[in-house]
């Protein structure tokens, strides 16, 4: 019985096929492209990534990009959020979940209403995706702007700009953000690790 449960994925839980994550990669199918557009950004500092910036939804400062999703292989709900948060270590409440069927809310965000409308159109039960908040303005201290960004990246330790730098080199081809353009721009990390593979 194929699942109408689809999983959103734009960062690392696209790329790391580490053996830790195994369990959860076996819990659905491929990955494919034409997921929903929303707006992303790298504006989470990451304290598991050495302070390095990673993938959020932000629709303030992010860049809309059509993400990938893969159909989980459950046919519960319950047990396909459960995969998502045990994947990514967090808890029940930073796992969003939209119904396709459920109506509009008040509270729902626009990136919401767009993830709901392109499920109807694949005319899936439910999408679950991991939903972090941007905390750049906490954590620095600053408003996200590509400058404070870039500025925070040229901050870190020598291990926080390698997996600043491995972070945004691995992110898929479909995310094109203001501050990937501009962090591929700069002379100092120019060199994409991937090509040594």
């Amino acid at each position: 019985m194929e699942s109408r449960i689809a999983i959103l994925g734009w960062g690392s839980l696209v790329w790391d096929v580490s053996p830790q994550f195994a369990y959860f990669h076996e819990q659905h199918e491929e990955w494919l492209t034409d997921g929903p557009a929303i707006s992303l950004e790298f504006s989470r500092v990451s304290e598991t990534r050495d302070d390095a910036l990673t993938l959020v939804i932000d629709p303030k400062n992010g860049a809309p990009c059509r993400v990938a999703y893969a159909l989980s292989k459950r046919n519960d709900l319950n047990d396909a959020i459960c995969d998502l948060r045990s994947r990514e270590g967090t808890i029940h409440k930073r796992i969003g979940v939209v119904r396709s069927l459920d109506p509009v809310t008040s509270g729902e965000t626009l990136e919401m209403s767009a993830i709901k409308g392109w499920a109807r159109s694949k005319g899936l039960f439910a999408v679950v995706w991991t939903d972090l908040p941007s905390n750049f303005d906490a954590k620095v201290g600053k408003p996200f702007s590509v400058d404070n960004a870039l500025g925070h990246i040229r901050s870190l330790s020598a291990e926080g700009k390698a997996k600043a730098a491995e972070y945004v080199w691995r992110a898929p081809t479909f995310i094109d953000t203001p501050l990937r353009r501009a962090l591929q721009a700069e002379p100092w990390f120019a060199h994409n690790p991937n090509d040594a593979r």
